[in-house]
């Protein structure tokens, strides 16, 4: 990704794909995806707003959407939102597609590939929220290097983001929520919401639950709630 230097190549994603999809999910993927994919080969809209084919006074980014449950619940609650969904993993994009399809929802837009293609794309000041919510922690030292919110990849998120927009970070690895205050502290880009314990103990009313975010919770791993602002 050339805003981020040698970053490209190093990927801060696991696997493609999981185990074989049902004959409507691969419906979905074969004729629900395209039309919401985003044209990457041409460049944003202007307004980015434009991508959605109905109002939206702005457009939010969510990063690693997993099964899309926490994506859906955002876009069902903020039909005047525009969302732009970023997922490699094809099992996830088809659970999403399902949601979709099951609530008739007209505000999203989707790429299944690596996220930083998108951020690449972005126009500056053009996004009004990010969510990067359970990113894979790669915990091995040797890892970190891949891990998602770091200096280089802040950069890029001041860059698309607008004045006063939120950026919010969730994990159940304590080490990645220090080393993402770290970088987010050190960046001057934005400033961190917290005043109190229970701000990043405990999520806002609009922050849903992923099925990540439960299973931590069943193996006895608190999540951390991180939001910011860019200033």
């Amino acid at each position: 990704m050339a805003r981020v230097g040698d970053r490209k190549t190093i990927r801060t994603y696991g696997r493609r794909k999981g185990h074989r999809l049902s004959a409507r999910k691969q419906r979905l993927v074969d004729e629900t995806l395209p039309p919401l994919r985003l044209a990457m080969h041409v460049s944003a809209p202007a307004p980015l707003t434009g991508l959605f084919c109905v109002p939206a006074s702005q457009v939010w980014l969510e990063i690693g959407f997993g099964a899309g449950e926490h994506l859906a619940w955002q876009a069902e609650a903020n039909p005047g939102v525009g969302i732009i969904g970023c997922e490699p993993y094809l099992n996830g994009v088809a659970a999403l597609l399902a949601s979709i399809e099951e609530r008739a929802l007209e505000n999203i837009r989707i790429w299944d590939g690596d996220a930083r293609e998108v951020l690449d794309w972005l126009p500056d000041t053009s996004i009004s929220r990010i969510f990067v919510l359970h990113p894979d922690p790669w915990p091995k030292a040797r890892h970190h290097k891949r891990r998602l919110v770091s200096p280089e990849t802040l950069e890029v998120f001041a860059r698309v983001m607008v004045a006063g927009a939120e950026l919010r970070v969730a994990t159940d690895i304590g080490d990645y929520a220090r080393s993402s205050l770290e970088a987010v502290q050190a960046s001057g880009s934005f400033v961190w919401t917290a005043e109190c314990a229970r701000d990043w103990r405990a999520p806002l009313p609009d922050w849903p639950p992923t099925r990540y975010e439960r299973k931590a919770k069943q193996q006895g791993r608190a999540p951390i709630y991180l939001r910011f602002l860019r200033v």
